[in-house]
């Protein structure tokens, strides 16, 4: 039974899951959400980290594949709990606790996020992974029990997560030699399970709700950039880099996540959340969008090490590491942002940033051009606002 001063100050050991009104007005994100979004970037930053040393030690492909696996089971294991905690967050004792055992599993593989890219051995990072999913299949049978219009989604929910986290465990230990063909099955498993569950009765996430939380963790993102980039600089003033060059890296860095920033919250994110399916484009692109904002560091930190000489690879590699990144941020955020009338100017000006960044891969200060580049952007996309409220 409940305890009625437990309930009176937010908290009581049970109540039944049931589901939340997608119309519940003053839907925002909980502390604990937040707490779970600060644990996660630890991963975000671990992977981020282990991606700058394999660039710089000249493992670009190697590097980039290790990236690209680990990145989609934070960014997926992250993305599961934020859509079921916008149908059923409770906020009771037990889903607390099942909470903090994902977090705890965030943290497991973050801890292996370095030696899976260095070394290909994804046991810790599959493990913490398991450890994640399998607490979402106790939540999501919790909602089975509770939810009884929505029970048979929910338990399709739950039976797919399980068989799938098998596979996961099977190909950590490497019974399955052939790790990136497993991976990419895998991981088309776990993408299609959301859409194969919710076709029966779809669970009521808030699209509010779920635009502000994607919002927060690209926020998240973002700030661990610059405190990745902020750590590389302080080390690099301590050696014998003159202060100019730190100084164009810097500048370009900073005016670089700022107009990141400016552009992803330039538009109406609720509003294009209209639908299953629409939702599950913005999800599902947004794996691109977080992937290369944490990348967008690391390539900031792979230039300042080409500063101080401490990387293995050419000069224009150097920059790429850079100027990718950012690219790829900027054609997720497109392809997110674009509407059922698409705007003809918008398009025109995102291709010519897009071109001006492949132009700052070959120039000589590749990061102080790429700021620039996306500063336009920014300024020519408040324009168009500006002028065409309606759009």
């Amino acid at each position: 039974m409940s305890d009625p001063t437990a309930a009176d100050t937010g908290w009581t050991w049970y109540r039944p899951m049931r589901a939340r009104s997608a119309d519940e007005r003053a839907r925002s994100s909980t502390e604990l959400e937040l707490l779970f979004d600060l644990c996660f970037v630890i991963a975000v930053a671990q992977a981020a980290a282990a991606f700058e040393h394999e660039v710089t030690s000249g493992r670009i492909g190697h590097g980039v594949l290790g990236y690209a696996m680990v990145f989609f089971a934070i960014w997926w294991a992250w993305m599961n709990f934020t859509w079921f905690a916008s149908a059923y967050d409770t906020d009771d004792v037990f889903y607390r606790l099942l909470t903090l055992v994902q977090i705890g599993g965030a943290l497991i593989m973050a801890a292996g996020a370095a030696r899976a890219l260095d070394d290909s051995d994804f046991v810790l990072v599959a493990m913490g992974y398991v450890v994640m999913r399998l607490a979402m299949v106790a939540q999501w049978l919790r909602a089975a029990y509770s939810d009884r219009e929505r029970r048979t989604s929910s338990l399709r929910y739950a039976a797919g997560i399980f068989l799938i986290q098998i596979g996961w465990v099977i190909v950590a230990f490497g019974v399955i030699p052939d790790l990136p063909v497993a991976f990419v099955v895998l991981a088309v498993g776990e993408l299609a399970i959301p859409p194969w569950a919710e076709r029966t009765a779809p669970t009521t996430w808030h699209p509010r709700h779920i635009a502000e939380r994607f919002g927060l963790f690209t926020l998240i993102v973002l700030g661990e950039t610059v405190a990745a980039a902020a750590a590389a600089m302080r080390a690099a003033l301590d050696t014998d880099v003159s202060f100019g060059d730190v100084a164009s890296l810097s500048i370009g860095g900073l005016v670089t996540v700022f107009a990141m920033w400016w552009l992803y919250f330039a538009f109406d994110s609720p509003s294009r959340l209209t639908s299953l399916a629409a939702s599950l484009r913005w999800g599902y692109g947004h794996y691109a969008l977080f992937a290369s904002a944490a990348a967008v560091g690391a390539g900031l930190s792979v230039n300042i090490a080409e500063a101080t000489g401490h990387v293995e690879i050419g000069r224009t590699a150097v920059a790429a590491a850079y100027t990718i990144p950012v690219a790829v941020y900027l054609t997720a955020l497109a392809l997110l942002r674009r509407g059922s009338k698409p705007s003809g100017v918008l398009d025109t000006m995102w291709v010519l940033a897009l071109l001006g960044l492949l132009a700052a891969t070959f120039a000589d200060d590749p990061v102080l051009i790429t700021g620039l580049v996306t500063a336009a952007l920014v300024a020519g996309v408040v324009t168009y606002i500006q002028r065409n409220p309606a759009r």
